[in-house]
């Protein structure tokens, strides 16, 4: 906590006062055109390893960056804070492209892998479940991530569960099949601070570096 008050001084000391132009408009409304899917942990800094200023990202974090299933219940619709965030961020903000991130030494990953979420952690073991699906994958022989131990795999693995859990938000599908919204699949590696994107032709996640990050702008140009 002390580390975070004399960050807030020094903030207003050394950033503030080259930033406040920003922050007044800002506070006029937001404007960004990507939401932002990733981890609760602490070590997932999107805004240092994409260099992102505030007002760029819509942001949704939780324990194992999970979106649930769209209106998930046996007895009747369920709707949590991802729902909401998703319906109103492609709703009221000009979103093109939605990221979900998931990253190396992921904590939920490995809870899940060893299957040890507890009695002392019912509330964690219920929102696991929306990873199983990426375990059962896993179990059953996958390809993908094959050369890393069992969590990272899960975690990339997980990442494609969630772009598809993703799909299943009528406004999600309304956006990707008017060509207006496109789904991405990252993966933070922690030790060597390197993100990577999913290549559907080539079923892996690719590091992005120069050569990448061109093939992918350019992509990106053709669409927009």
């Amino acid at each position: 906590m002390k580390k975070l008050i004399n960050g807030i001084v020094d903030f207003r000391q050394k950033v503030r006062p080259d930033v406040k132009d920003t922050f007044a408009q800002l506070a006029l409304g937001q404007a960004p055109d990507t939401l932002f899917i990733a981890c609760s942990d602490s070590r997932v800094a999107a805004n240092v390893f994409a260099s992102t200023e505030p007002g760029d990202m819509f942001v949704i974090r939780n324990v194992g960056n999970l979106i649930p299933p769209y209106g998930e219940g046996k007895e009747g619709p369920h709707f949590g804070a991802e729902a909401a965030a998703i319906q109103f961020g492609l709703a009221n903000l000009p979103i093109t492209d939605i990221i979900v991130c998931g990253h190396s030494e992921c904590g939920a990953m490995g809870a899940l892998v060893q299957g040890d979420s507890s009695r002392e952690a019912p509330a964690l073991k219920c929102w696991l479940r929306h990873g199983e699906d990426s375990l059962h994958t896993l179990d059953a022989g996958a390809e993908l991530g094959n050369h890393l131990d069992r969590r990272n795999q899960l975690a990339q693995l997980n990442v494609l569960a969630q772009v598809e859990h993703l799909k299943t938000y009528p406004i999600v599908q309304e956006r990707i099949a008017s060509g207006k919204l496109r789904l991405h699949g990252w993966y933070f590696e922690i030790k060597e601070a390197n993100v990577y994107e999913y290549e559907p032709g080539e079923n892996r996640f690719r590091l992005i570096d120069e050569t990448y990050a061109k093939i992918l702008i350019a992509r990106a140009s053709e669409r927009s």
